[in-house]
């Protein structure tokens, strides 16, 4: 587990767009963390360093969006869905394969997503700053996630 401390919403974008210099076509990385707690804003980082350059918004009320940059970027928000099976009925997975997918509320859906995937849980502090902590699974945990440390 790696843990960052994140003091502003431009720090919590700045890490996504670092993380997005260790991403593969393929990968999936599972947002957990209250309502508030910068899952858009981190997101929306690591849209910018894959060279989206559209504004990234919170896909709550459209379940999904999806963006074209130097790979395609596909986030989610799972919040509204039913059950596992509903997110397994969209194939995303398997749609998103070509690019990145990006799931806020990732943890609701863990059974359907690949073994090898990334959690990435965002706290607020009692000082309003974000403790940002990645959970490598599978063969995440050979990359090198200790370089995005502030």
């Amino acid at each position: 587990m790696i843990e960052v401390l994140c003091s502003s919403v431009a720090e919590t974008m700045a890490l996504g767009r670092r993380l997005a210099s260790l991403l593969h076509v393929g990968d999936v990385i599972l947002l957990s963390g209250d309502l508030g707690s910068g899952k858009t804003a981190f997101a929306s980082g690591i849209a910018e360093g894959l060279g989206v350059e559209e504004r990234v918004t919170s896909p709550s009320f459209v379940i999904v969006r999806t963006y074209t940059g130097l790979i395609p970027f596909t986030h989610v928000d799972v919040y509204r869905l039913q059950s596992s099976g509903e997110f397994e009925d969209l194939e995303l997975v398997e749609d998103a394969a070509d690019g990145v997918l990006v799931i806020e509320w990732g943890p609701a859906v863990v059974a359907s997503v690949p073994r090898d995937h990334l959690l990435v849980t965002l706290d607020v502090t009692l000082d309003e700053q974000r403790e940002i902590s990645l959970f490598p699974k599978g063969s995440w945990r050979g990359r090198p996630l200790r370089e995005l440390q502030l």
